[in-house]
């Protein structure tokens, strides 16, 4: 295969244009899985506000008008300096839309229709448009106006009361995963209606809040409360809600978090560990009991695990069952594993040769397309406005 098509292939996005008003993360991680996959991704910045406010976000700045923070969701996009507030700016944007494929904001729920950013208002100029707008409640009730934060999603649909050690406080998870999920759903519901219209000529609105995916997260936990009245509670060493053992256990060296979601894995634990005779325990030879019992279970495990380190109980158990060591962010980023899968690239940025990024985790025909650099603030504008 030539090299060309090799990496045309890496783009079956290539030829879709895609607008975006967007700022820090849920609407940039979503655009930027568009932009890894060939599509045109342009980010309409308004320069009076210093563009997406991601840019100014320490502590790991580059240079006036950028940091890495913002370089995490924005590699291979292009940047337009457009105030959408302006009349110039109004009439350019017009002229951005005749030519696009979708539109995609994060911005409050009452802010799309204010600033003419709905399929009802851009259809006179496009109608094959699909507008993808991410808000933090939505734009069809009486929250639309509320600004919000993923963290505040994870709060009130009951993700931080499930997350920590029973007798803790409540805590979030560690990074903003709504927002992430909230991009990655909004994608799905974007490409959808672009084949749709591809097909019919008619765009569409597409919507999705950050709350009503937090409250989705919930998955069968929702589902036990809804039906059964089950209050699911935080579970010690971030155990499971119904099974065991899985949690984490303390090794001589840190810890390891140990997965027996069936019979077969169990016996294989058991077995594994040197304790065989476990899996005729009464107390351990089914799930529930195993369950009911967790407390005996995991103390007979501290025991054991607190034996080797973790390396040697992965190198002994890991082919049989699945665990994993606990890693800290630092041993996480430089294993031998993320080496060797090719999660980790580099990008000659302007400010910053080398910087070190993290590869999409997407592969197509067994590559993953290559890491971009993020867009300086109005790089892109004698390009993608050609003086009109």
């Amino acid at each position: 295969m030539a090299v060309a098509e090799a990496a045309d292939r890496l783009k079956p996005l290539a030829g879709i244009r895609v607008l975006c008003v967007e700022s820090f993360g849920a609407g940039p991680y979503g655009s930027m899985a568009l932009a890894d996959l060939g599509a045109e991704v342009i980010k309409l910045e308004n320069p009076a506000e210093g563009g997406d406010g991601a840019r100014k976000v320490g502590p790991h700045l580059l240079g006036a008008g950028d940091s890495q923070y913002f370089q995490t969701w924005n590699q291979h996009k292009k940047s337009v300096a457009l105030d959408l507030k302006s009349e110039d700016g109004r009439a350019a944007f017009r002229r951005l839309v005749a030519t696009a494929d979708a539109l995609t904001d994060n911005l409050r729920g009452d802010q799309p229709e204010r600033l003419g950013l709905t399929y009802a208002q851009l259809a006179p100029i496009n109608p094959r448009l699909v507008c993808l707008h991410i808000s933090a409640y939505g734009r069809d009730n009486a929250r639309k106006a509320r600004p919000g934060y993923d963290y505040l999603m994870q709060a009130e649909a009951g993700l931080m009361a499930l997350t920590g050690e029973p007798d803790g406080p409540p805590e979030r998870i560690g990074v903003s995963m709504i927002d992430y999920m909230t991009g990655m759903t909004g994608t799905v519901g974007l490409l959808a209606c672009l084949l749709r219209a591809k097909t019919t000529g008619q765009g569409c609105d597409v919507d999705v809040a950050l709350f009503d995916v937090a409250l989705h997260q919930l998955g069968y936990a929702g589902l036990w409360y809804l039906n059964q009245g089950d209050v699911a509670r935080r579970q010690r060493r971030s155990g499971h809600l119904s099974m065991a053992p899985v949690q984490t256990f303390p090794t001589a060296d840190g810890w390891i978090y140990v997965m027996c979601m069936t019979d077969k894995f169990w016996r294989a634990l058991a077995e594994g560990v040197g304790h065989a005779e476990w899996t005729r325990d009464a107390r351990f030879a089914a799930s529930r009991a195993r369950f009911a019992n967790r407390a005996a279970l995991s103390d007979l495990l501290d025991a054991v695990f607190k034996t080797r380190p973790t390396a040697e109980w992965i190198a002994l158990l890991g082919g049989s069952l699945p665990v994993a060591p606990v890693y800290g962010l630092d041993r996480a980023l430089d294993s031998d594993h993320v080496r060797a899968v090719g999660m980790i690239g580099q990008v000659d940025h302007r400010a910053r040769p080398g910087l070190r990024v993290l590869h999409s985790p997407l592969k197509i025909d067994g590559k993953r397309p290559k890491p971009g650099v993020g867009p300086a603030l109005g790089q892109h504008d004698a390009e993608i406005l050609k003086g009109g």
